[in-house]
This record gives structure tokens, sequence and C-alpha cells, in this order.
């Protein structure tokens, strides 16, 4: 339940259209959900707009399929993150009006479109594009107008260059890079928008598994660079949709 859903439920109690018990029984749960091995913040919707995400990669089909479908009863969006072929292939046979999105290993059922702004996701390689995906399908999620400006790293900055405009057009920008992780601090200070930086762990071993990218981008000297954990897609494309959701308004 939302915040409009909610108003509509209390505006239907005051014109006498729905009995209190009724109105009691619809949030009882509110709060959350105790399914025994997970307690669903069934209230996150409400309060920050944005339903609970499910984390899909350590859990069971049997779990998964639990949450999905109290999420589902009560009428949530839904997205779960990091899943397997198999485990995305339960869901879709249970919920078969939900979308896998194959690169980004995401699950998704979407109830209504929220609002958000503009999110350009940006990598420096084809090898960051999983991670990429994950950012983008996570933002368009939330409502982002999402541009995706691929393969422009360092290594040859003219490409960079030519797509600078479309960068610049957004209101907040996801930049996915492994290696040295340069691309980040590159594009912050080509563009005048908040910039999400997002390591990833390709490179190669002095790359350590992406602590170089993620050090280099800790240490950008571009002051509108702000840096999520190792191919943590799904931080940084949600962080940006919120971004793009404020300046939006504006």
């Amino acid at each position: 339940m939302d915040e409009r859903e909610l108003k509509g439920l209390l505006a239907r109690v005051r014109r006498g259209a729905l009995p209190v018990d009724a109105a009691v029984r619809a949030l009882k749960d509110l709060p959350f959900a105790d399914l025994g091995y997970a307690t669903l913040d069934t209230h996150r919707a409400l309060r920050a707009g944005v339903p609970e995400v499910v984390l899909g990669e350590p859990k069971t089909v049997e779990q998964l399929l639990g949450i999905v479908g109290a999420l589902v009863a009560r009428r949530q969006s839904v997205l779960v993150t990091r899943l397997s072929p198999a485990k995305a292939a339960a869901l879709a046979d249970r919920f078969p009006v939900g979308v896998f999105h194959e690169t980004a290993r995401i699950f998704e059922l979407r109830k209504k479109k929220p609002r958000a702004g503009r999110v350009a996701v940006v990598t420096a390689g084809t090898s960051d594009i999983p991670v990429a995906e994950e950012a983008a399908v996570t933002a368009e999620a939330l409502g982002a107008t999402v541009t995706r400006v691929y393969d422009v790293g360092v290594a040859g900055i003219h490409r960079l260059l030519r797509r600078r405009a479309d960068i610049q057009q957004a209101h907040a920008a996801v930049v996915v890079a492994g290696m040295e992780g340069a691309l980040a601090s590159a594009v912050g200070g080509l563009v005048g928008i908040p910039v999400v930086a997002v390591p990833t762990s390709v490179g190669y071993g002095a790359n350590f598994g992406g602590v170089s990218a993620l050090l280099a981008m800790l240490n950008s000297c571009a002051s509108n660079v702000a840096t999520m954990n190792i191919d943590n897609g799904f931080g940084g494309g949600f962080y940006a949709a919120l971004v793009s959701r404020t300046r939006g308004r504006r």
C-alpha cells in the first residue's frame, strides 16, 4: 500500500463506503508481514515511495515464491535482484506477468510506474554491462528514463567526448567501470550533474577484484562523484533514480 492507496482507503471510511472493521483488516499488517523465514517491510512503499527490494541470490526458490507472493497479494511492485536463471524461471512460471531481465539478473513485476527523472548509465567497457544493466533496470523500475552510454572508457576518450551532451541532459549519471576506474573522474569533470560511481570486479590481477577501481573512485578529484561498493549496480541505479526524482521536481 502506498500513500495514494492509503488516502483512498481513509476517504472511503469517511464517506461510509467502507466499514471500519474492513479498513482495520486492510491495515493490520501494514508495517510488516511475518512469513516465519522473512519479515517483509510492507510499510516501505508508504514510507519511502518504493516497496522492499528482494535480494534473490542467497534465497531458496520456495522462499522467493513466498516473499513475492506476499508482495503481490498486497498489490505492491516487485523487484528481485541477483537471480539465477533457474530461480527466475520458477518465479516466471508462478507469476507470468513478471519480466526477467537476464543480463541484469532482475525479476520485475511492476504494478504501476512511479515518476522519476532522467538517468544516464555509462560503462567503461562491454565487460561492465551486466553491472550497468542492474543499475539501468533498477532506475527504470523506480520510474527513471534511462539513457545507456556503453563502452566509452578512457582508453579511447574520444568515444566519451562524443556522448558528453547525452550524459549532461540527465539529472544524474551512474558510471560503471573496472580496471583502474578512471572513467568516473573523467565523466565527473565533463558534466555538471551528480555522478554515482560503481566499481566493478572486471580487470586483471592488480585490480584485486575491483578494489583498485573502488579506491580510485573514492579518491576522485571530481567533486560531484560519490561511490558505491564493488559491483553494486542496484545501489547505483536506486540512488541515481532518487536523485533524478528530486531534481525533476524543480
